[in-house]
């Protein structure tokens, strides 16, 4: 291909209609001061979209204009560039071509780049277009790090030799070019890039295995020799303050790490296994912040329920689902809404996962009997108007937040539960009057988080007929149906079919004919009203009908039903 030749920016904008002659004026005024690039300034300014000076660009060089968002781009034909070359040129290749490579470049005026781009992938180049930000969403996504992980075991594997050298890792403590200093950040650097909740580190006969949550669902990373597994714990346990000397007992803790430039909080727990300490840690960014309750797509309707229930000025409302089904973000979505500067609020937390400002936090710590009973009956000669309950676990914990819902303090708490009408039975199985519960209890919300179809390369497929049926008898004759839209797999969602999740809702207002069934201590007719208040506002017909309209799949939706069926 030609070499490209240099454009102005500024003057090919301005020629084309994006800018006038006061806007460019004013932004290299702004770029002689101080030395940025002039794209840059014109795109803080807003005088400017990224989407404009690409297709600016285009049309004045013939060059097409390329959205990779609708693209489905091979892994292996985009990591032919290194990813740190293609972060430095602003630069992605995109297919193949008869000729050589199709590249796309966020500066095609970039002289120096192409003749770099060239001489690396050794091609004839075909250019596009492309917005930065693109580039930079697609290296974040694509240039996965298990190769850099597998070779820096080996290197930590040789380093260590045929038996680990304890007194050197300890001495090494801090030094950041030490093999498992370096592991440890590929694996940090790797979980972050692929959206992953929680890392596992998992000794097997003759393998440590290290495996991802994503989305829910666990992915296997890779496998490094077992040897290094002792090697890889100190470390965790010397960064999260535990003990190094026991192995035989779980030891929980927290650090914070610095990964591609942002602080993760990670919370760890080890537990002792047959082949060595098992290791887990829970990923939580400070960037992502809290959401609020508006934003985390909870239907109208019980959105309005649960607000309403949480505006009274006393009571217990109880939020249930099974670990990792987006509890906590819901209470912390509701402490953000009820967190004045007229209301006082405590929480009792294990451990603590986000800090709120404003809020008074209290971690649980059993190891010095700092229990969730003890620490609530010191909450409430602290004049609390809101308390906060991480974990409903025993008898004692449940009658004190009940008793502290009668005395004039709204109560939120977390419960196990399979769904929303559950959940007051089980505070009675737990030992709990049934007529403190009926005087206490406002309202229970129940939810799941389901994995979202990606939309990016959704095409339908025949619904079997166990889906079919499972449908229509959830919707009743809502469905009949013989396709629906799932995910096929693309670069963009891993393979997988699914792209993020979204969550799965009901609620259950506790009223007065459920309180009085609620207090007779009749299990059984208590969840017959129930069901019957709630209608089809169950966890069940809305996890059908996100796979009616294509956000969920079937398959999805039905392992809902499978809990709240159990």
């Amino acid at each position: 291909m030609t070499r490209p030749e240099r454009v102005r920016l500024g003057d090919l904008l301005v020629k084309q209609g994006y800018l006038s002659a006061a806007q460019i004026d004013e932004a290299l005024k702004d770029q002689a001061a101080t030395g940025r690039k002039l794209g840059r300034i014109l795109l803080e300014r807003r005088f400017v979209t990224e989407d404009q000076i690409a297709m600016a660009l285009g049309r004045q060089m013939a060059l097409p204009y390329v959205n990779v968002d609708r693209l489905n781009l091979d892994p292996d034909v985009v990591r032919l560039l290194p990813e740190s070359q293609a972060r430095r040129f602003r630069a992605l290749v995109l297919a193949r071509t008869p000729v050589g490579l199709q590249v796309a470049m966020a500066d095609p005026t970039d002289l120096s780049a192409y003749d770099e781009l060239c001489r690396l992938l050794r091609s004839e180049i075909e250019l596009a277009v492309v917005t930065e930000s693109q580039v930079l969403e697609v290296v974040d996504r694509l240039y996965r790090r298990t190769s850099e992980i597998s070779g820096l075991a080996k290197a930590l594997e040789a380093d260590l030799g045929e038996v680990a050298d304890f007194g050197q890792l300890l001495s090494s403590n801090g030094q950041e070019d030490a093999p498992v200093v370096r592991l440890l950040q590929s694996v940090f650097d790797d979980a972050l890039q692929v959206k992953a909740s929680d890392i596992h580190f998992e000794p097997q006969e003759g393998r440590l295995q290290i495996r991802f949550r994503i989305d829910g669902v666990l992915h296997p990373q890779t496998t490094a020799d077992l040897r290094i597994a002792s090697a890889v714990v100190l470390r965790l346990k010397l960064i999260s303050g535990l003990d190094i000397s026991e192995k035989r007992q779980p030891q929980d803790g927290r650090f914070v790490v610095k990964s591609r430039e942002r602080p993760l909080d990670v919370r760890i727990s080890t537990m002792p296994t047959q082949y060595g300490e098992s290791v887990v840690m829970r990923l939580l960014t400070r960037a992502e912040g809290i959401q609020n309750l508006d934003d985390i797509a909870m239907p109208a309707a019980v959105l309005r329920q649960f607000r309403s229930a949480i505006a009274r000025p006393n009571g217990l409302v109880l939020v249930t689902g099974p670990t990792g089904s987006g509890k906590t973000t819901t209470l912390y979505a509701a402490l953000d809404e009820l967190n004045t500067p007229q209301t006082k609020v405590i929480t009792v937390e294990d451990p603590v996962e986000y800090r709120l400002d404003g809020i008074n936090q209290v971690q649980v710590n059993e190891k010095i009997d700092l229990s969730f009973s003890k620490v609530l009956r010191s909450a409430l000669r602290q004049d609390p108007d809101v308390l906060l309950i991480g974990e409903i676990r025993d008898l004692e914990t449940a009658q004190i937040g009940l008793r502290a819902a009668m005395t004039g303090h709204m109560v939120l708490a977390t419960l196990h539960t399979n769904d929303a009408a559950s959940a007051p039975t089980r505070l009675v199985d737990m030992g709990v009057p049934g007529f403190l519960v009926a005087s206490a209890l406002q309202g229970v919300l129940a939810q799941r988080l389901v994995r979202r179809c990606c939309v990016r390369c959704q095409t339908e497929r025949p619904l079997a007929p166990r889906e079919a049926e499972w449908l229509a008898a959830a919707l009743g004759g809502e469905a009949r149906v013989n396709v629906q839209r799932v995910g096929a797999g693309c670069s963009h969602c891993n393979n997988t079919g699914y792209l993020g999740r979204i969550g799965v809702y009901e609620f259950l207002d506790i009223t007065r004919s459920l309180a009085s069934a609620a207090s007779r201590d009749d299990p059984a007719d208590f969840l017959r009203l129930a069901r019957q208040q709630m209608g089809s506002h169950t966890l069940r017909h809305q996890a059908a009908s996100l796979a009616l309209s294509g956000v969920t799949s079937v398959a999805e939706a039905m392992k809902v039903s499978y809990e709240t069926d159990d």
